[in-house]
């Protein structure tokens, strides 16, 4: 694929030495067409070069914090790809019925919309009682939205579609206490939530999950940095723990495969079975 960014390996490589030198963030086995894609857009946006960037980088912390928002992944909607939630629903929800606590991990969870979506899920299952959500991410505004649990009820609409393909019952909106143009998540779906920073590319496990779902998250990571989060995951499971990829990820290593079984291989849900 020809790269139309016009952005150069060496720029690349400069720019993502002085984030790591400076900010403490290492971009380097991130997918290098998504990071040009993006550094393309930020370029657009604030009209600078890649030198003028690279000072801004440099001189202005608060301006570190819009970058690393815009160069990251922050795409989520609610019961996004409904063909996940049903397979979860029949697939993995009565499995998890059996046991007597159910902690659950949404990595790189942006504003919220994945841990509400799943904190639904449980609740229609009568799991509230014993579930309880992570949600984390690195960015710490994402997280503050996340939080608040406040959309507005343009986003609530365009979810709908998505909730009805989940053939879930009752209306989105029966899930939020609507306002005059947003909807907060009502309060028995958050009280089994919590947010909390948490970087894949250098925390450790921080607990043991029955199910972690990170998706649509892998695809702007190179090879070597999908491996280590995938060992990150497996030791962060239980036994029999189940991991969820998006729709474009795979486990793709060989070390790796022997260690999960496919519970659906067109959503990719899959299950630890061993250690």
């Amino acid at each position: 694929m020809t790269d139309t960014t016009g952005i150069s390996d060496q720029q690349l490589s400069e720019l993502t030495d002085l984030v790591k030198r400076v900010h403490g963030f290492d971009f380097s086995d991130y997918s290098k067409g998504s990071l040009k894609r993006r550094l393309s857009r930020i370029i657009m946006l604030k009209k600078v070069s890649m030198q003028e960037l690279m000072r801004l980088l440099l001189a202005e912390p608060q301006f570190f914090q819009w970058f690393l928002e815009e160069i990251t992944v922050n795409v989520t909607e609610m019961f996004r790809d409904p063909a996940f939630y049903k397979a979860l629903n029949t697939q993995v929800i009565p499995y998890l019925s059996s046991f007597e606590h159910i902690r659950v991990w949404s990595a790189g969870c942006s504003s919220g919309e994945e841990v509400y979506s799943l904190s639904i899920l449980f609740n229609q299952a009568g799991l509230s009682d014993r579930s309880f959500i992570y949600g984390t991410d690195i960015h710490t505004e994402m997280l503050n939205e996340a939080r608040g649990g406040v959309y507005s009820l343009r986003k609530i609409k365009s979810y709908e579609e998505n909730y009805t393909q989940s053939e879930l019952t009752g209306s989105l909106k029966d899930h939020f206490t609507m306002m005059h143009d947003a909807g907060g998540i009502r309060t028995n779906l958050r009280q089994n939530t919590l947010f909390s920073a948490h970087n894949l590319l250098t925390d450790n496990v921080f607990n043991q999950f029955q199910l972690i779902s990170c998706r649509n998250v892998f695809i702007y990571f190179e090879s070597n940095l999908q491996e280590k989060i995938l060992k990150l995951f497996y030791n962060s499971l239980s036994p029999m723990g189940f991991l969820c990829l998006g729709t474009k990820e795979t486990i793709r290593f060989p070390e790796m495969k022997n260690k999960f079984r496919v519970v659906n291989s067109k959503v990719n849900i899959y299950q630890k079975i061993g250690d």
